[in-house]
């Protein structure tokens, strides 16, 4: 029989840094303490009951994007110890991150607790994109959202191949306000936000340095 190749945690290239630093053997202790190839029970408990994440993807040339996903707790499912999915609402139609997935399934995602515990956990994977028809096909009891406006179109299933903790040494503790003040599934571009840059309007001048 032939011998099972062994993942080890982190790219080369942070082990080329962790060298130059001297950082080897901090880093190795947070990987053989912290770093798991998929949930645990406490992770899998975490990420039920988060109502925001940020995800980055990357497309086959390596650009990157960085997107903001939310939701009432638990719109990120865990499925199993290795998969969790969220669905994926109309937008701006720009469909930068699951264009992204089609081209580079590598994704990383960040649910930083602001409010209650005041820490993160990084869950880093491949993921796929499914129509949320045969989501629900293959997954009857996702839940159906009561919210007008918010029916998922598809959804983010993401494998999970590392799941590590954020410390909580420099993320601020921020108090939830009870309003309800979201306009999901809105068209009002005003509630969306309208253009708070001030990007319509044409090129803006260069940033004096």
């Amino acid at each position: 029989m032939g011998t099972r190749e062994v993942h080890l945690p982190g790219s080369a290239g942070e082990r080329l840094m962790q060298a130059r630093a001297g950082t080897v053997e901090r880093a190795e202790r947070f990987y053989r303490q912290q770093v798991l190839p998929a949930l645990n029970d406490t992770m899998a408990e975490f990420v039920g009951r988060q109502e925001m994440m940020f995800v980055a993807t990357a497309d086959a040339l390596g650009h990157c994007d960085c997107t903001f996903r939310a939701g009432p707790p638990g719109f990120v499912r865990v499925l199993s110890s290795e998969r969790v999915a969220w669905p994926e609402y109309r937008g701006n139609g720009v469909m930068a991150s699951v264009g992204n997935i089609v081209e580079n399934p590598n994704v990383g995602l960040i649910f930083v607790d602001f409010v209650r515990d005041r820490i993160g956990l990084h869950v880093n994977g491949h993921a796929t994109v499914t129509d949320d028809a045969e989501m629900r096909a293959a997954f009857p009891d996702l839940p159906v959202d009561t919210v007008p406006g918010r029916r998922p179109e598809r959804w983010v299933n993401v494998f999970v191949e590392e799941a590590y903790i954020h410390c909580a040494k420099h993320i601020p503790h921020l108090r939830k306000v009870t309003a309800e003040d979201r306009a999901w599934g809105t068209d009002d571009t005003k509630r969306k936000g309208g253009d708070f840059f001030g990007v319509a309007a044409g090129p803006a001048g260069t940033v004096s340095g």
